[in-house]
């Protein structure tokens, strides 16, 4: 093939297609045209690269209908309108459909910390073990209340965020392990079960519950919704549906997982900000454990509405 003939048979539309590619905005003729240039060129370079591989034509040509494919297919790039539907639709959806998971997650998890808190409180032996006499009783509670005003509030909020989304990461990372999961709600619940029974053995359980409730809803219900999702990742594993393969079921519970995960950092930095501003703030309990409570009940009220409008709009595919 005489390749210099054959630039210049086409080299008219090469230059026609680089400009409509380029164009911000085409009228309806110059989209069909658009679309006929690059049906046309995408042919002109298997041409080239089967007959007379130019290594310089091969890459002009790749590069023009690279771009043309982009274009036809949308400019990506950041959407408000994006933004909009993942915490309208994507983030509820995937938390409203895990919602088995991490309500079992939540009471496994309520019962375990309830068993060692009623069990270190009942036993004055292992408490006293723990952290002494009545002396050492109000020395730790002094730590405990002192530690949500150890330090700035702000850093204070950014370190809880950080760490908070840091756990949830690593539940949904080591879902599909399943060990890993169990073991850090297991790390969780024997620490809150033990300070709250350590509190309740020295007649402190309204310090405990007043200082842990206002943050500790809205946290604790995002640590159970990650390691929920991580562990029907690791379901998907171990018993995926009938009409997907192993791989399959085990993608489909990634991407929520992705989408749980992008989601949850907005619910931590809320739950970092109530633990470093509201928490120890110098108000009643009524009106931290009240700001809590709140911020609890309006993330749930959030993925039950979207939740159950999109999973009507958006059926599961496959069982």
């Amino acid at each position: 093939m005489d390749l210099d003939a054959y630039t210049a048979e086409h080299d008219r539309e090469w230059r026609r297609l680089a400009v409509l590619t380029r164009k911000y905005r085409l009228g309806a003729d110059e989209a069909d045209e658009l679309i006929a240039l690059y049906q046309r060129v995408a042919t002109h370079l298997s041409v080239v690269r089967s007959r007379s591989p130019d290594p310089v034509l091969v890459a002009r040509l790749s590069q023009l209908v690279l771009a043309a494919r982009s274009r036809l297919a949308g400019r990506s790039g950041f959407s408000w309108a994006a933004v909009g539907r993942f915490f309208s639709t994507g983030f509820p959806l995937a938390v409203y459909r895990a919602w088995p998971w991490w309500t079992a997650v939540g009471a496994g998890f309520v019962l375990v910390a309830g068993f060692l808190m009623y069990w270190t409180a009942e036993h004055p032996e292992t408490a006293a073990a723990l952290i002494g006499e009545d002396a050492a009783a109000e020395a730790f509670e002094a730590r405990f209340v002192g530690y949500y005003s150890e330090y700035a509030a702000p850093s204070f909020a950014f370190q809880l965020w950080t760490h908070n989304a840091w756990i949830a990461a690593r539940c949904l990372a080591s879902g599909i392990l399943v060990v890993p999961v169990v073991y850090l709600l297991w790390q969780n619940a024997l620490n809150i079960g033990v300070t709250g029974g350590v509190l309740a053995a020295y007649d402190r359980t309204d310090v405990f519950f007043s200082m842990i409730t206002p943050h500790g809803l809205l946290e604790l219900t995002g640590i159970f919704v990650a390691a929920g999702v991580g562990l029907r990742i690791g379901w998907a594993w171990i018993a995926p549906p009938r009409d997907l393969t192993r791989g399959q079921a085990v993608a489909r519970a990634g991407r929520s997982g992705v989408l749980v995960a992008v989601g949850l950092v907005g619910l931590f930095a809320v739950a970092g900000l109530i633990e470093a501003f509201v928490t120890p703030a110098a108000v009643s309990t009524a009106i931290r454990v009240g700001v809590g409570v709140l911020a609890w009940l309006g993330f749930l009220g959030y993925v039950l509405y979207f939740g159950r409008r999109a999973a009507t709009t958006h059926p599961p595919q496959g069982s």
